[in-house]
């Protein structure tokens, strides 16, 4: 065999060669093509124990990975070393969801080899298109949030910030969504069926995490503790994964726990022939791990998810204080060593599990362990809909963590205090802040002992930190004035621009140069490029060539076909009733309807293929209706002559990360059409603004900042703005009047309820009519009449193809802001204090 000996300059520092971080050119087996491919055959002989000649895909896909995998495997190594040496101050991300995306495209890109890996592959008669086919996504994550975690660590490791993010290690991951006769039918989603070369377990590491049993009081030399007698235990066994920096050479570490029992096999019982019986431990135990956000609209589903979020809090925050910390740690410095940010509530538990250790294990006194805890905490809020701010009532997790909870009353009892000496006896007030509710059951609400212990709370867009503070958590913003702060989310642009839309990125650097890929607000120097006719030309070509390449991904993996000439309408997000896919489909049908009634000829209507891509939870009946609605409208409208193929509605099943990659770089207009004040921020507007689309949406979340920077003539704005919701809503919303009201609307609703989308079965559909004329709780009917405008403004918008492109381009340049590098600076500097480590 023969290989190219050609060896492609070493990747430098983005920040520049000179810079502190930058390392030494790499040497090593995978330097070269030579070395690339000696490698990969030693993997490919000695891991896999095959010869090329009769590996599978499999088999080569996996000594591929591992190959990159010992490329990186040195700087990870030296990086945990020298941040062992350096003590420096450290994020510890805790959070129960990261999705990730499929890693290797990604590995390849942060290590610069994905063209010494190209040719070391074709050099082996291998096309490395059919290994990258082979790697399963990991399901770790629902959706935004997941993202918006795997988007924060990847910065971390670019900006060279010492950084763990914590979590667990999920079998089954969100499901695999399927769909039978239009309805979703959840499948399990095995994704380590065959394993994952990119991590590496610890069983020897494993922690014992505790649960359920009683607390005790002993006398410990004249002072009076509190000891915890567990019930059951289970083991947390740790599976790291390399979390790469962008051409730095950082690697930071992302560790994923697993659920094991400590005795998971009894040899008596089954040598009895009770088979099942010997293995119960075990299953018991495994299912924490097993899948991520269990169904939880029964009691067994609440305690299992209270059960996942406390094991792997409490396995993190003991592994960092036992592993991570010298064995002499001054515990009183332990807020200069870390800070732990709590991802939303799901980790808030964290907070008594810091002060049970502290205080029970280390023998600490309560105030000394209170101020620490105090500072070690940070709380992002991912919402403002009240019923996403977990609440766990008082007899669950007292049965599941009575020690905990008994800290959780005596922090409220001693923040009621402070709130009484501060306000005095408003018992109203009182009522509105205590940890502990009492309606509708005796619960722990979990947002407020997240702001009574974090050093600081933010929100995640300009508008959605200034709810939080005025409406959501007005009594502790005013008792808290300073510990506010807001920080506007952000993404990946190594992964959703450079390595989702590449002939993109090729045409940015080639018109500025290199740099921005960690620079991003160097994309504002495209401003002068939306001038240039070539440049508009080429920018055109690219979307015109990610459309062809998503309709050959769409067609090889649902059969579905997409025009060339359509404008390319999509809105992926997870199925909420507040993110208004329902609107969505009512402007749909209005175009449908004014086709078929013969009011508008097909040919005068813009050519448009709608794309859905969303999963519903699997207890959420209303969210797997409107799935159902999407899917009866698509069949019915793209298989009815009377449209001459001008509307197409396409909803491929299972989306997730990497159909993502294909999805955004290939859209021309952006649906982010929440009702205004309900929307935290959005991740996917910013991605969609960055490859180029067009957004259309109201004044919520990151759409305001995005609006602000694109400008009004490049964005379709429509809709009530927040006050104006408030508004209607103390005058008293009546739905049925804007139905009554609005012709169009009217026709739209009343074509879903004849059953023209159910085979004439009205009774199909009419939860959803009923829902919307009778209770419409987000207002799709009285923001419908102002998107049909804007829908009709994009219409005429897209007819003049040179100037969508010159808005096209104007998004790019202007929306470098929604870096998550950004992002983590903007923790940094208001929230973490933690610098890079040199």
């Amino acid at each position: 065999m023969t290989a190219s000996d050609t060896s492609p300059a070493a990747p430098t520092h983005p920040l520049g060669a000179t810079h502190p971080l930058a390392l030494a050119p790499v040497t090593g087996p995978a330097s070269s093509v030579d070395g690339f491919v000696r490698q990969f055959l030693r993997n490919l002989n000695y891991e896999r124990g095959v010869a090329l000649s009769v590996s599978s895909a499999t088999d080569r896909y996996y000594a591929f990975a591992m190959t990159v995998r010992d490329y990186l495997m040195a700087r990870w190594l030296e990086d945990v070393k020298r941040q062992r040496e350096a003590q420096a101050k450290g994020v510890a991300y805790l959070s129960a969801e990261y999705l990730l995306g499929r890693q290797l495209d990604n590995n390849l890109l942060a290590g610069g080899l994905t063209e010494i890996a190209t040719e070391a592959m074709a050099a082996c008669g291998i096309d490395i298109d059919d290994l990258r086919a082979q790697e399963v996504e990991p399901g770790l994550g629902n959706g935004g949030l997941g993202r918006l975690a795997a988007c924060f660590i990847d910065s971390l490791a670019t900006l060279g910030v010492p950084n763990t993010g914590y979590g667990i290690r999920y079998e089954y991951g969100i499901f695999r969504q399927t769909f039978v006769g239009g309805q979703q039918v959840e499948q399990p989603d095995a994704w380590l069926t065959l394993g994952s070369p990119w991590e590496f377990p610890h069983p020897e590491a494993s922690r014992r995490i505790s649960f359920g049993g009683h607390t005790e009081t002993y006398d410990d030399e004249g002072t009076t503790r509190t000891r915890w007698v567990p019930g059951w235990y289970v083991q947390a066994v740790p599976y790291n994964y390399m979390v790469p920096g962008y051409l730095n050479g950082r690697v930071n570490t992302l560790r994923l726990w697993s659920a094991k029992a400590t005795d998971s096999f009894d040899l008596r019982v089954f040598n009895s022939g009770d088979y099942e019986e010997a293995v119960r431990a075990q299953t018991y135990a495994e299912n924490i791990s097993k899948v991520l956000y269990p169904e939880d609209s029964t009691p067994q589903g609440k305690e299992l998810r209270l059960q996942q979020q406390y094991f792997f809090v409490a396995a993190s925050i003991g592994d960092f204080l036992e592993h991570t910390l010298p064995a002499d740690f001054d515990l009183a410095k332990l807020p200069d060593r870390v800070i732990f940010q709590l991802n939303d509530t799901h980790p808030v538990i964290g907070v008594p599990e810091l002060m049970r250790v502290l205080v029970d294990e280390k023998k600490m006194d309560w105030d000394a362990a209170w101020a620490i805890t105090q500072k070690c905490f940070a709380y992002t809020c991912h919402t403002l809909l009240p019923e996403a701010l977990e609440v766990w009532s008082v007899d669950l997790l007292g049965r599941l963590l009575p020690r905990h909870l008994e800290i959780i009353y005596r922090i409220n009892e001693e923040f009621l205090a402070a709130v009484r000496e501060r306000f005095g006896d408003d018992e109203m007030r009182i009522r509105n802040m205590s940890i502990i509710g009492d309606f509708p059951e005796r619960s722990v609400r979990m947002a407020f002992l997240a702001t009574v212990a974090g050093a600081k709370v933010n929100g995640v867009a300009e508008l959605h930190s200034q709810l939080l503070r005025d409406k959501v958590l007005p009594d502790f913003s005013e008792f808290f004035p300073d510990k506010f702060t807001n920080v506007t989310n952000g993404v990946t642009p190594r992964r959703f621009v450079k390595l989702a839309n590449p002939k993109l990125s090729d045409l940015i650097t080639e018109a500025i140069g290199p740099g921005w890929v960690t620079d991003l607000e160097r994309l504002r120097e495209l401003e002068t490029y939306a001038e240039d006719p070539q440049f508009r030309a080429a920018f055109a070509a690219v979307k015109a060539a990610n459309k062809r390449r998503l309709g050959q991904v769409l067609h090889a993996r649902d059969g579905f076909e997409v025009s060339d000439d359509h404008l390319l309408d999509v809105m992926v997000k997870r199925l909420h009733e507040y993110k208004r896919q329902m609107l969505k489909v009512l402007h749909i049908v209005t175009q449908y309807e004014s086709i078929v009634s013969g009011r508008v000829a097909a040919s005068d209507i813009q050519p448009r293929t709608v794309i859905f891509g969303a999963k519903a939870a699997p207890g959420y009946a209303m969210a797997k209706r409107i799935i159902h609605l999407i899917n009866a409208v698509g069949s019915v409208v793209n298989d009815d002559p009377r449209v001459e193929g001008r509307l197409k509605v396409l909803f491929p099943p299972n989306y997730n990360v990497t159909l993502a990659e294909r999805v955004i770089p290939a859209a021309d207009l952006s649906e982010q059409i929440s009702l205004a004040g309900k929307e935290a921020s959005g991740t996917g507007n910013m991605k969609f603004a960055l490859n180029g689309a067009l957004t259309i949406g109201t004044d919520d979340g990151a759409n305001v900042e995005i609006r602000e920077l694109v400008g009004d003539e490049n964005f379709f704005l429509f809709g009530m703005s927040e006050p104006e919701v408030e508004a209607l809503w103390a005058r008293g919303y009546k739905p049925a009047e804007f139905y009554q009201g609005d012709d169009n609307l009217r026709r739209a609703m009343d074509l879903i309820a004849s059953g023209a989308f159910s085979g004439g079965d009205r009774s199909v559909f009419e939860p959803i009519v009923s829902n919307l004329l009778y209770d419409d709780r987000f207002m799709v009917l009285a923001d419908y009449s102002s998107y049909i405008a804007a829908q009709e403004r994009v219409d005429a918008a897209y007819a003049d193809q040179d100037a969508w492109t010159h808005a096209a381009v104007l998004n790019v340049a202007r929306t470098g802001f929604f870096s998550s590098d950004r992002s983590m600076r903007d923790y940094i500097d208001r929230i973490w204090h933690t610098p890079p480590v040199i």
